[in-house]
């Protein structure tokens, strides 16, 4: 064991081995030296190796390919959700990519208004949008909504109480707690009702002097079902409105648009603000189909306390972020199909497309089945679609493809990966069947 010790090489001699390595002479020297320092401990701690040399610039190879390589990157989805909050959510339209490239390359008119020459405020680009789109009189963007609802919470309720059905106490992705936020933004929680029925005379009984807010939660992310009851938002607003107490809402997954509203049974922002809520908070990287953030719209005297509150610059957007929420926007005025998440949610070519797609595939088949909308959106909302079927090794192939480059995911079931074409896009369409054929 001593002899093997003895014959690790100095890190002077592998350093001059390692430049006749490319993999290693690419690599900035005091990285490279890092590496094979670190690699040569490795191997003294195990007892040597019969050639350290060799072992060692070996490690040190996939040291540095570890260290410098990307660790986040581009995925195919041919799992049919549309909303993969492990694979970021809703993808960006074209034109939004190309405003956040445009600003992030240069210098912007973030906060300048150009008309006078005078400071500015970033949230103007997005406010007359906002507006414009929904219904509101003012708008404000945070970083996601819940930095929304805990801003909501400081500036209305903080030291006060928040009414809110009990049955909508409900936790969302990473353990994030409704009360838990009313809790770290200084408010104290006032439940009504129970689980499955709460009325309207239940909110009437808890509001008084003390009260900071009236909370109504959308259930975006799971069904009750049964025996249930929930007063009509309409007349919560207009109870809140009579009381003097600011009627909030967290509606979640924000969708803007009015005929998939009708479609899929989903309230729209519109909607909720033409119900009177005061202030309505809600994603913009799901149903909505722009980048990650919060946004609140409602009345404008309460919008501009918000703005004032010290938390909003900790949680307020970039530059890249604006220009992505602007543009995507601006296509719900201009050109809503180029927006993908619409996109995908429209789809009526799905049984043609998975056809094609299986064509290309050995021992391929079609099969109807379903797709997910995912991202905390829609719980219990099937759409319907077809999956292309590839019998095998379900968990061994899933594995291949996700090493794949680019990685690939797919659903797993009945010893078989199903892909579903709903969030494939076309132009990965061969990038797919590559992968396919390269991990069978």
């Amino acid at each position: 064991m001593k002899s093997n010790l003895r014959a690790i090489p100095s890190i002077d001699s592998l350093l001059q081995a390692a430049a006749a390595r490319p993999e290693l002479a690419a690599r900035p020297r005091t990285l490279v030296t890092d590496a094979l320092r670190l690699a040569a401990a490795e191997l003294r701690a195990r007892g040597g190796a019969s050639d350290p040399a060799e072992v060692i610039l070996r490690q040190a190879e996939a040291l540095l390919h570890d260290w410098l390589g990307k660790t986040l990157r581009r995925v195919i989805n041919a799992t049919g959700v549309v909303l993969h909050t492990n694979l970021g959510r809703a993808p960006l339209a074209a034109r939004a990519l190309e405003a956040v490239t445009r600003v992030a390359q240069g210098y912007s008119n973030l906060e300048l208004d150009l008309q006078t020459g005078q400071r500015g405020s970033r949230y103007s680009h997005l406010v007359g949008l906002l507006a414009r789109l929904t219904g509101a009189e003012s708008a404000l963007v945070v970083n996601n909504n819940a930095a929304a609802m805990l801003l909501l919470v400081d500036e209305l309720a903080r030291g006060r109480e928040v009414v809110c059905s009990r049955g909508e106490l409900v936790e969302i992705g990473g353990a994030f707690r409704v009360p838990d936020v009313l809790a770290r933004g200084g408010a104290r929680l006032i439940e009504v009702g129970t689980t499955n029925k709460t009325y309207l005379r239940d909110f009437e009984g808890a509001l008084r002097a003390e009260t900071g807010m009236l909370l109504s939660t959308h259930m975006s992310n799971f069904v009750m079902l049964g025996f249930t009851q929930a007063p009509d938002p309409a007349e919560l607003a207009a109870l809140a409105r009579a009381r003097g107490v600011p009627g909030v809402l967290d509606l979640g997954s924000g969708l803007l648009d009015e005929e998939l509203s009708a479609v899929l049974g989903e309230p729209s922002v519109r909607s909720m603000v033409r119900a009177g809520f005061d202030l309505v908070a809600f994603s913009g990287d799901k149903l909505l189909g722009g980048p990650q953030c919060g946004i609140i719209v409602g009345a404008g005297a309460l919008i501009a306390r918000l703005a004032r509150n010290p938390l909003t610059r900790a949680l307020r957007v970039d530059k890249l972020t604006v220009a992505a929420l602007e543009t995507t926007l601006r296509l719900y005025l201009e050109a809503p199909e180029e927006i993908p998440v619409l996109r995908m949610l429209r789809a009526s070519d799905l049984e043609e497309r998975a056809r094609r797609l299986a064509a290309r595939l050995e021992a391929a088949t079609v099969e109807p089945g379903s797709s997910m909308v995912g991202g905390g959106s829609l719980p219990g909302k099937d759409l319907p679609t077809h999956l292309v079927r590839l019998r095998g090794d379900e968990e061994a192939w899933a594995a291949r493809l996700r090493r794949h480059d680019p990685p690939v995911m797919v659903r797993r079931a009945e010893d078989s990966i199903w892909l579903d074409t709903r969030t494939v896009f076309a132009e990965e369409e061969d990038e797919l069947v590559e992968a396919l054929l390269a991990t069978r």
